[in-house]
């Protein structure tokens, strides 16, 4: 995507001013970029003329983010939500494979996540209500992992554990499938490690309600697919502590 169009829709005008500055100084990929302080003047205009990238704040007055985006479904044009939300709230962003800026925005997240807009594909209906759900304080129960093939929602139920491979991660199924997704463990950890999750070595984390037995000899865990694991010895007293396995 080259000298593609951008659109800009927060009601903090600093904001704007500020963001598009930083667009035209830094990403140079970036043509005309139009921008609005009124959600409903830019509903009107983007129902006769979508961008290639919108930048949208989400806590808006008469019409929000989500409200603006339902009303110009389908679309094609790629989103990046700008959000002063804290950290518990990102969590659903990551859950759902959707992009986002946090307020300040940093010029290099922002150079980052102009080069995935170029990349990934757009959010449809069923990420935008999850994540809506989500900010919203619904239960968080399927995570949205990215693949050569698409957007797959997947159960966090069904996830028997997740095995690092340098900067990709393999997700072992309970159903026998597996996805090899483009995040490091460590990504994976910061979205799941309010769950029913933990990481009991460097190279694996584990849901903890698919184990079926504790080797206290080994410090080996055995999953519901036989699958063998180890227990870092940092990780082991953590174990014994949070769920209480004497």
């Amino acid at each position: 995507m080259k000298n593609f169009r951008a659109v800009i829709i927060d009601d903090e005008a600093d904001a704007v001013e500020l963001l598009k500055l930083q667009l035209a100084k830094f990403c140079p990929e970036i043509g005309e970029i139009d921008t609005y302080t009124n959600s409903v003047k830019a509903l009107e205009d983007m129902e006769l003329r979508q961008p290639d990238l919108l930048f949208l704040d989400i806590e808006m007055p008469v019409l929000n983010g989500f409200e603006l985006l339902q009303k110009l479904m389908p679309f094609n044009f790629t989103v990046i939500f700008i959000t002063a939300y804290n950290q518990y709230a990102i969590k659903a962003f990551k859950f759902n494979a959707i992009d986002y800026l946090v307020k300040p925005i940093d010029t290099d997240d922002l150079v980052a996540a102009v080069l995935r807009a170029q990349k990934e594909n757009v959010v449809n209906q069923n990420r935008l209500s999850a994540l809506q759900k989500q900010l919203q304080g619904e239960p968080i129960n399927k995570i949205a992992v990215s693949s050569q093939n698409g957007v797959f929602f997947i159960d966090l139920k069904g996830i028997i554990y997740a095995e690092a491979d340098s900067n990709y991660t393999t997700l072992m199924l309970a159903d026998g499938r597996t996805f090899v997704i483009s995040k490091t463990l460590k990504d994976l950890q910061d979205v799941l490690e309010d769950s029913h999750f933990l990481r009991i070595h460097r190279q694996y984390i584990i849901n903890l309600n698919h184990v079926t037995h504790l080797d206290r000899t080994r410090s080996t865990l055995t999953m519901i697919n036989k699958k063998e694991l180890p227990v870092a010895r940092n990780q082991k007293d953590k174990l014994f502590e949070m769920y209480k396995w004497l």
